[in-house]
């Protein structure tokens, strides 16, 4: 019996989706969880053979959560599901250790069998997103001018920025002229757009 941990924050789609596989007779959903920040501590509980994680929860991200697992629960196989397949979301998936990922537009079938395969230790990738990965290319931007593009996504002053990440305003006006260079925009919320775009963000 593989033992499924599925982590989406829509609690519809998650009884959905532990109500499909549970038809399956070799598919057992042993924890559902709706929040990021609790998916490690039921993993710990639970010891499923694979986690089935959204990207975009509250708490903490799937791709945190992947890399949590890979730390603390090394057995336990991931696979990406989201509804953004944004290529640079795929790169940081498998940077984070994830075995899968797949796009939820998908029929239920894909998922089971990416189930299965991932836990026989193969690597599943949506292949329009492989390929749209591929040409896009690796994300050019650092860790910190992420942050920075990231804090200036709500509209925020070059001092609100400051004083949120603990930085000097020359500094956040480096970090985000870099930003702006590498991603090939006009400005700050042009940046913002093309690092979302290409799930850079």
């Amino acid at each position: 019996m593989i033992k499924v941990l599925l982590a989406e924050d829509q609690g519809m789609m998650r009884g959905a989706l532990a109500l499909l596989l549970g038809l399956e007779e070799d598919l057992e959903v042993v924890a559902q969880v709706g929040d990021g920040a609790q998916v490690l501590e039921e993993a710990l509980r639970t010891r499923p053979d694979v986690a089935v994680l959204d990207i975009e929860m509250p708490g903490r991200s799937g791709l945190d959560v992947a890399a949590d697992l890979r730390r603390d629960l090394p057995g336990c196989k991931v696979l990406i599901v989201t509804t953004f397949g944004r290529p640079g979301y795929l790169r940081r998936a498998m940077e984070a250790g994830a075995s899968g990922f797949l796009v939820k537009d998908g029929p239920i079938e894909d998922l089971v069998a990416a189930l299965r395969r991932v836990l026989a230790g193969e690597q599943v990738v949506d292949p329009a997103l492989a390929t749209a990965a591929l040409s896009v290319g690796p994300n050019p931007l650092t860790e910190r001018e992420r942050d920075v593009l990231s804090a200036a996504s709500d509209g925020a002053t070059i001092a609100d920025i400051a004083g949120r990440l603990h930085l000097s305003e020359s500094t956040v006006r480096n970090y985000l002229s870099a930003a702006i260079g590498k991603t090939g925009a006009r400005n700050r919320i042009e940046a913002v757009g093309t690092a979302r775009h290409n799930g850079w963000l």
